[in-house]
């Protein structure tokens, strides 16, 4: 039985007000009117049956539109308001491809995407007739060239990470940051480790484990999240002996514990079972069909403290493989409580990967991309000050993620405290990825962050490992002429007095007067002055990630 009020809304349209009806009304009404006139052809000859069909399709949703309620647009604009729908939903490509100028665009311009596409094709990638960026503009910032240039033979830049460790591992100055297979289809997982073969630098599992596809005879880093994939019990707590088992092939050069990414910080994850596959089952080590649950925190420790013991428990299963953490800087007191248990322990990590808070191959809610997490610059400052004001410095290497493509990327990244680069995003441009932005769809037109195979199988694995080799060999070149042209022969050598940046129209400054930098130990005769170690470095404790009590009671009283 129709509804009374639906039957009445329609008679009304079609009664003889509807002369008064708006010209908005006009596509509808024509819609009718085609479809009244089809009909009557049809009676006549067979070949109005596409006429019949036609109108009665747009008949058909213009009568739709108008008696739905969710959409307010459409009853008023029938038909036309889906002309609407379908601009919209393809405005993001044509800002990409008919608006926007090489420098903009976000969160990669096309001036940073087309160097990735040319140096990973190997074509060339030199630009004419000047720079497009206006180097008047607040922000702008260069490295400082020399009038003694450098000759540099080789561009392979290495740290050795754990060096007074058992196995240390000498890594590439530019790697593939955590992306797992889950996120990524299993050809772009593959194509991505065959070319850190062909490279010999490193590729992060990330956090869904050690899937056949990253076992290409590319260096991994092993990334251990907080729901110990491929290394859980079936309560999804830590095991040993399965741990052990991945741990120790030659493969695995190194152990990563992700205690948050830029991406989304503090937040956790659920894999529903309609997609946990036979493959991602035994890959991660859960069961099949069943939801799968990555917890916000770690269950192995509680601490500071005992997440020092749990990395010096991770190097001894390991056979002695450099052991570290990846976080995102939130709470400073939380990071300044790590850093007193290492002092308090005697035990610290191996190396430190920041992970800036513009990261962000994982999909996540918009809150949380644009609102938390320590921007890159800062997060690594506090952290590279931080290890040099206790000391720690030498003992401890940093790597840093966020928004790295190009060598001046690299460069700056390295002057401003870090050791060496991840990037996440570069790597996938490298793979052939447009920034479709479509990655939590399961549709991405480049069968990069897919599981479907007819999209992911697509990508030719042999072809693209050879790109991903490319654009890291070709950008570790161009790292290499920058730093010779500065009078440098290492990223070793890189320092804050190297980069400048424009702070007005008329005034520059480098690095080194911008941002304060503390000296070795200063945090050992007390706190700088600098806002956040006054604020925070005494009130830390490395037995607990709690709030200090001044903060805890902010929690309690809008009160100052």
């Amino acid at each position: 039985m129709i509804d009374p009020a639906v039957f009445s809304r329609f008679s009304s349209l079609l009664s003889l007000r509807s002369a008064r009806l708006p010209l908005r009304y006009g596509v509808y009404l024509f819609s009718l009117c085609g479809l009244v006139v089809s009909l009557l052809g049809l009676a006549l000859d067979s070949d109005w049956g596409w006429a019949v069909a036609g109108f009665g399709l747009l008949a058909a949703l213009g009568t739709y539109d108008l008696l739905q309620s969710r959409r307010t647009v459409s009853r008023n604009y029938p038909i036309l308001a889906h002309f609407r729908y379908g601009l919209e939903s393809i405005g993001p490509e044509i800002r990409q491809y008919f608006i926007q100028t090489d420098t903009e665009g976000w969160p990669f311009s096309r001036e940073q995407r087309s160097v990735v596409y040319q140096r990973a094709k190997n074509t060339l990638d030199k630009k004419p007739f000047g720079s497009v960026h206006d180097m008047y503009a607040e922000g702008y910032e260069w490295l400082s060239p020399s009038l003694m240039p450098e000759r540099i033979d080789s561009h392979d830049f290495r740290i050795t990470i754990g060096r007074d460790r058992t196995k240390p591992y000498s890594a590439s100055v530019f790697n593939i940051s955590a992306m797992s297979f889950g996120s990524l289809s299993a050809n772009a997982i593959s194509a991505l480790n065959g070319g850190a073969r062909l490279g010999n630098f490193y590729h992060d599992t990330g956090e869904g484990s050690i899937s056949p596809y990253h076992r290409q005879g590319g260096d991994l880093v092993w990334e251990i999240g907080s729901g110990y994939f491929g290394c859980r019990n079936e309560d999804g707590t830590f095991s040993e002996e399965r741990f052990v088992a991945g741990a120790t092939l030659e493969q695995v050069r190194m152990i990563e514990i992700k205690l948050s990414q830029g991406a989304k910080p503090g937040h956790g994850g659920i894999l529903p079972g309609a997609k946990v596959t036979q493959e991602i089952a035994s890959t991660r080590g859960v069961p099949v069909g069943m939801d799968v649950i990555s917890p916000s925190t770690h269950s192995a420790f509680t601490t500071p403290l005992e997440m020092m013991a749990f990395i010096a428990r991770l190097r001894e299963l390991s056979g002695g493989k450099p052991v570290g953490i990846k976080l995102t800087i939130g709470h400073p007191w939380e990071w300044f409580g790590l850093v007193k248990a290492m002092l308090k322990s005697g035990e610290h990590p191996d190396f430190i990967v920041v992970d800036g808070g513009e990261g962000g191959t994982g999909a996540a809610p918009l809150e949380f991309i644009n609102r938390l997490g320590m921007p890159l610059t800062e997060a690594l400052l506090l952290v590279h000050n931080t290890l040099a004001g206790t000391d720690l410095r030498d003992k401890i290497h940093i790597g840093a993620a966020g928004k790295i493509v190009s060598a001046f990327d690299i460069a700056r990244t390295i002057a401003l405290g870090a050791d060496w680069c991840n990037a996440a995003r570069g790597y996938m441009f490298s793979l052939g990825c447009i920034q479709a932005r479509t990655c939590h769809t399961d549709r991405c037109p480049s069968g990069v962050a897919t599981q479907d195979t007819r999209r992911g199988n697509k990508l030719d694995v042999t072809d693209k490992s050879q790109r991903v080799y490319h654009f890291h060999d070709n950008t570790l070149k161009a790292l290499a002429e920058m730093l010779a042209a500065a009078g440098l022969r290492d990223t070793s050598e890189l320092g804050p007095e190297h980069i400048l940046r424009r702070v007005s129209r008329t005034e520059i400054q480098p690095f080194a007067a911008l941002f304060p930098y503390l000296t070795r130990g200063e945090l050992l005769d007390g706190a700088p002055q600098h806002t956040v170690f006054r604020d925070y470095w005494h009130a830390s404790r490395a037995d607990s990630f709690h709030a200090p009590a001044s903060v805890a009671a902010l929690r309690t009283s809008k009160l100052l």
